[in-house]
């Protein structure tokens, strides 16, 4: 069986200086004969025996060059990182540029440039706000019509609300509709904020307007700005940047990831510029520009292609259409066809992203800490270090993956549990097995970016001139 050079000694990280003989904690001696008085205890304590000379103690590192001790567990805290030599910006440009040059060229040729917004051919008509002011259950009867004597039993029932309009052509108009009460309806009851859907005709004709759902915009406005307090008070200027970078991610996806679909491009192409673009903005505008973030984005991309491809071969093996009800519908609404299979891949790339994002930021920051901490180390010993570091980590964002997909996908797990037709169908199902391909290929990328970006943080760090005070001459 082949050595794992993971498993390797890489040395001491941080030589402690040996604790005075007076502070050490003395066991309990063997010649008890004897009990010592006073005198004799201080005697002992003062008096050297003159065969045994006393060492001379090592010459302490200053306080303000002393380093401090390397972070046991992992997290992306690491402090500013030095400017990278000339050798290794150059080598991380020569890396870089036709990846970044392949981002822009990608997201230029993709984007749908002049196109009008795609709109669904069964639309749903301009949203309008209301307020109900109403509700009464009943039977189910016509406009104008009255209910004479007992309803039948087991008859249809009906939720009719009268709904005030807060906005739109027929504002301060109060509108009457009658809804079917069935499992899947909402119930609807008196001060609910709602929204309606107007089809453009009377606007103050009750026949205009559907009843779509409720408003729910002040509780998530409420709930975005705990989660960005939450983040500022915590990371404060680096929470603030990540905030930015996750602003400028939904843009991305809003402004060209799903245009380009919806427009007919192909929807793995999308998702691969699409993430390339994220990953580029989002990794160095907050973890700033440095030989680490490079690092991080070139063990990110290399696991996304990865992920890209196993997806494809094992989607095309498992006979995956990726028409699931959702996309049938999105099909069908876009009046044209779209490439449904590509979709599916392209929802794994994109939900990977974030994932990989950790693992690789985290062990470029562990493989330079590593090396300022002990600057003989070479690029073999760093990178036995990192993995097994990577090791600990990996198990934990698998699981993360996983339990997302799960979370994601449970109504339909929960549907095919109740089919009944063995274990072995369900998994083989079309919904079911594209969540396996979505998670499991997912999961082989994020296992493989820790070897992978642990190798080259390695091998690049060892060509990082390191500053004077931490250079392997100056380290005990």
């Amino acid at each position: 069986m082949p050595r794992d050079i993971s498993d390797d000694d890489t040395g001491p990280i941080r030589r402690v200086p040996a604790e005075p003989r007076e502070n050490r904690p003395s066991g309990p001696r063997r010649h008890t004969a004897r009990r010592a008085t006073p005198e004799r205890e201080s005697t002992r304590r003062t008096a050297r025996p003159r065969s045994a000379p006393q060492r001379p103690q090592e010459p302490r590192e200053p306080e303000e060059r002393r380093e401090p001790a390397f972070p046991v567990g992992h997290g992306h805290g690491h402090g500013p990182a030095e400017p990278a030599s000339r050798r290794v910006k150059m080598l991380l440009i020569a890396l870089l540029a036709p990846l970044a040059l392949a981002t822009v060229t990608g997201v230029a040729l993709l984007y749908p440039w002049g196109e009008p917004a795609a709109l669904g051919a069964n639309a749903v008509g301009t949203p309008v706000h209301g307020e109900v002011t109403a509700a009464e259950a009943g039977p189910c009867l016509a406009p104008g019509q009255v209910q004479v004597g007992e309803p039948p039993q087991g008859g249809s029932e009906c939720l009719t609300v009268d709904v005030l309009l807060t906005d739109g052509d027929a504002e301060g108009t109060t509108i009457r509709k009658t809804i079917p009460l069935e499992p899947s309806t909402p119930r609807f009851a008196v001060g609910d904020a709602v929204v309606l859907a107007y089809s453009g005709a009377q606007p103050e004709d009750s026949e205009s307007y559907q009843i779509q759902d409720f408003q729910r915009g002040t509780p998530l406005l409420i709930l975005a700005g705990l989660f960005g307090l939450a983040v500022i008070a915590l990371g404060r200027w680096r929470g603030l940047a990540a905030l930015v970078a996750l602003g400028l991610s939904i843009v991305a996806l809003a402004v060209f990831v799903l245009p380009a679909i919806l427009h007919g491009e192909n929807p793995l192409l999308v998702a691969i510029a699409g993430s390339g673009l994220i990953m580029f903005v989002t990794l160095y505008l907050t973890h700033g520009l440095s030989a680490r973030t490079s690092v991080a984005v070139l063990g990110t991309m290399v696991s996304l292609t990865l992920i890209g491809i196993l997806s494809a071969i094992f989607s095309a093996m498992s006979e995956l259409t990726g028409l699931s009800d959702d996309t049938s519908t999105l099909i069908a609404s876009l009046g044209h066809g779209i490439d449904a299979r590509g979709l599916l891949l392209a929802g794994v790339v994109i939900g990977a992203l974030g994932v990989l994002d950790d693992v690789t930021v985290t062990q470029t920051s562990a493989v330079w800490e590593l090396r300022r901490a002990n600057p003989s180390l070479g690029w073999r010993e760093l990178y036995g270090a990192g993995l097994r570091i990577g090791r600990d980590h990996v198990g934990s964002a698998v699981n993360t993956l996983v339990m997302a997909y799960a979370g994601a996908a449970l109504p339909v797990l929960l549907l095919a549990s109740l089919s009944g037709v063995g274990l072995g169908s369900i998994l083989g199902s079309q919904d079911i097995a594209s969540e396996i391909v979505r998670t499991l290929a997912g999961s082989i990328g994020i296992v493989a970016a820790v070897p992978v970006t642990t190798l080259l943080a390695a091998l690049i760090v060892v060509r990082e001139d390191l500053p004077d005070h931490i250079s392997p001459a100056n380290t005990p």
